[in-house]
């Protein structure tokens, strides 16, 4: 397995600067999804925003978070400026943007969309029980279960 661990902002700042797209994120989804191996994900610090989304997109099962770890839902910002025309392109563009990181989520925690969305629309901050009933992880790791045991060790 590939095991992903992530302590991210997702795609802003804490004082909601923009450091990346969600399309950055989606691209990352769709290679946990397309390759061979199973991908495990492990929430340290935070997890906020589209971080958090890949952090449920992770295989079931095998979705962590260490006890510390803040899980945030939120939807992405646009910082768009400019001409009337160009804000409303940005401003659909950030609205598909929104709904398809809803979709994801929904999608790893067996949630309605709609469910989602509504979480989304403010800032939700989950401490790792809450992201195990919320069906974003599926265990808050307080030992060593995670430790990484490379397969060569046994050959030897």
């Amino acid at each position: 397995p590939i095991t992903m661990y992530i302590n991210s902002s997702g795609t802003t700042t804490a004082d909601g600067r923009s450091v990346g797209f969600e399309t950055e994120a989606f691209a990352i989804a769709d290679v946990m999804k397309y390759v061979r191996p199973p991908v495990h994900t492990v929430a340290l610090g935070q997890a906020f925003g589209a971080a958090a989304m890949l952090l449920a997109n992770g295989k079931r099962g095998h979705r962590f978070a260490l006890p510390n770890a803040t899980i945030l839902l939120n939807q992405p910002k646009s910082q768009a400026r400019g001409q009337a025309s160009d804000i409303a392109i940005k401003a659909r563009e950030v609205a598909h943007d929104r709904r398809t990181t809803c979709e994801l989520i929904a999608s790893a925690c067996g949630k309605p969309v709609q469910t989602v969305m509504g979480d989304c629309s403010r800032v939700k901050y989950l401490q790792p029980h809450e992201a195990v009933e919320y069906g974003l992880i599926d265990m808050v790791v307080e030992n060593e279960s995670l430790a990484v045991k490379p397969s060569f060790l046994s050959s030897l």
